[in-house]
């Protein structure tokens, strides 16, 4: 199951995906619960309720979509490092304040990104010239929790996750290397591209999966989540160890190589590049710099 958030004639709206995606079927749900895009089904079916009916279809192409979860209840868990490749690519990049614990982490890195950073499918991720130049794309498979908890075993964590999506976490270079911890540097207005929608479990197997990313059709990553140097189900267990988790939260679960940084000279993102982020089971992401 898909389930897109999305705007028809400037309302907001919630529906399930067609198979062949054509079209959108409207969930008939309130405005306060619309405007919270996928967030409330997901917390319906984690409570065990049914889904709510649907409306007449409508064509995919008639609408125009948000980001799946357009504000998240709180901050996006974010991993950093998390593809072998890419995590001796940044420790080698001089812009890598924990490469000093070395290349390979020995356990997870976790940071977050304010909910405020979410964009959608074709919205432009806005680059503060006056603030920071140094900005950089990395595609990411997103977790999408349902049944939340806490103390979750690595054995039983993906029965905890609901689905996934594609994120961009996109990146000031400079304000992450001055500041340290990163939050800053990954959390400015529209750094978080989301999208195109939610793909439910059933439906994709998120632990063997390839994620590919394009920058003015360039192909700049290409890696399997089998690569990735913390499963799925270490990541729930390493992060529900001591914080609870709720139904959609949301876990980005690192980028592979092939970033900005880690070219010579670095190729970072400037006004007018088009990034297109591919992940197989979920579909594309496309955003525009401005």
């Amino acid at each position: 199951m898909k389930i897109a958030a999305y705007l028809d004639q400037g309302q907001p709206q919630v529906g399930i995906v067609s198979s062949d995606l054509q079209g959108i079927l409207p969930l008939d749900l309130p405005i306060a619960q619309r405007v919270l895009g996928a967030l409330p089904i997901v917390e319906l079916l984690a409570a065990g309720q049914a889904m709510p009916p649907t409306l007449a279809p409508v064509a995919l192409g008639a609408v125009q979509l948000i980001a799946p979860i357009p504000r998240p209840r709180r901050n996006i868990f974010c991993v950093g490092k998390n593809y072998h490749a890419h995590a001796r690519e940044f420790a080698g990049s001089g812009f890598d304040s924990s490469a000093a614990a070395g290349a390979i982490p020995t356990v997870p890195i976790y940071f977050s990104k304010v909910p405020e950073s979410v964009c959608g499918p074709g919205d432009d991720i806005r680059m503060p010239g006056d603030v920071s130049s140094a900005i950089d794309y990395e595609v990411e498979l997103a977790v999408i929790i349902g049944n939340g908890g806490k103390g979750i075993k690595a054995a039983d964590a993906m029965k905890h996750v609901w689905g996934y999506t594609i994120i961009n976490d996109v990146t000031a270079r400079d304000w992450q290397s001055r500041h340290s911890q990163w939050l800053l540097g990954k959390s400015f207005d529209t750094f978080c591209p989301m999208g195109p929608w939610l793909v439910s479990a059933d439906e994709m197997d998120g632990t063997k999966t390839q994620v590919r990313c394009f920058v003015n059709g360039e192909k700049r990553q290409d890696a399997s989540t089998t690569d990735l140097i913390f499963d799925i189900p270490t990541l729930i267990e390493t992060l529900s160890a001591g914080i609870t988790l709720y139904p959609g939260d949301v876990i980005a679960t690192g980028t592979p190589v092939g970033v900005g940084i880690g070219f010579k000279p670095p190729k970072y993102l400037k006004a007018g590049d088009v990034v297109r982020l591919e992940i197989d089971g979920i579909g594309t992401l496309e955003n525009t710099v401005r």
